[in-house]
């Protein structure tokens, strides 16, 4: 899990980088939380996601926002941590050209940046949102929503209240040729402090029945 340093927009972003040998191995991005609400590529959610992605074979990265840990600069509202989050992706691709897929996966705060940016990389094929902030960040922009993907909430969430979540999916679900898997884990709160563990098996779930999925229309083809 070696730590890296890469160039963003307002000077270093830090991150840390988990290399899969394979060749053509799918590449994802992690986004963590609110960075003026403690938020960081540590969060505990967000490696959950991390590891979740480096277990099925992916070359992953999780950073800090600018103005986090070891990242320069400061806090931009979202824009620019959208551009960190770009810069972020730039820094995959460049070590990962011939990668088989690209996701990528935002918690909270990022998974409303993550959402922004699937919408401007037409290269990124599948994403994963944890608790998407739609009771506080306009979510319109997914219209139409590029990719299909995985949007789990907690049932009793304390900042994200789960019916303005499913009423951003139930949007979504409307969408020609999207499919969006909606899962709410029950008794969890916005930060799933007691239910990593349920929070981990909907991730392998999730990315085992995609990714047998995809494997079964490549050997079609």
């Amino acid at each position: 899990m070696p730590e890296v340093i890469f160039n963003g927009p307002e000077g270093r972003l830090e991150g840390r980088y988990q290399h899969n040998r394979e060749p053509n191995a799918p590449i994802a991005l992690m986004l963590h939380p609110h960075p003026q609400h403690g938020g960081s590529m540590n969060n505990k959610v967000v490696y959950t996601l991390y590891q979740a992605f480096s277990r099925r074979g992916f070359s992953t990265l999780r950073f800090n926002f600018r103005g986090v840990g070891r990242s320069q600069g400061t806090y931009d509202r979202g824009e620019g941590e959208l551009s960190d989050a770009a810069s972020a992706l730039d820094w995959l691709q460049s070590y990962n050209q011939n990668a088989g897929a690209c996701w990528i996966a935002g918690f909270s705060f990022g998974a409303w940046i993550g959402m922004q940016l699937l919408m401007r990389r037409p290269e990124i094929s599948g994403f994963i949102s944890l608790s998407p902030p739609a009771n506080l960040y306009d979510f319109s922009f997914l219209a139409p929503c590029p990719s299909s993907g995985l949007v789990l909430q907690g049932e009793l969430d304390e900042f994200v209240p789960e019916p303005s979540v499913a009423k951003l999916v139930e949007k979504l679900t409307h969408q020609r040729n999207l499919e969006i898997d909606y899962r709410v884990i029950p008794g969890a709160n916005h930060f799933y402090q007691d239910n990593i563990e349920d929070l981990n098996r909907h991730l392998d779930d999730y990315l085992s029945k995609v990714l047998a999925h995809e494997q079964q229309a490549a050997a079609a083809r």
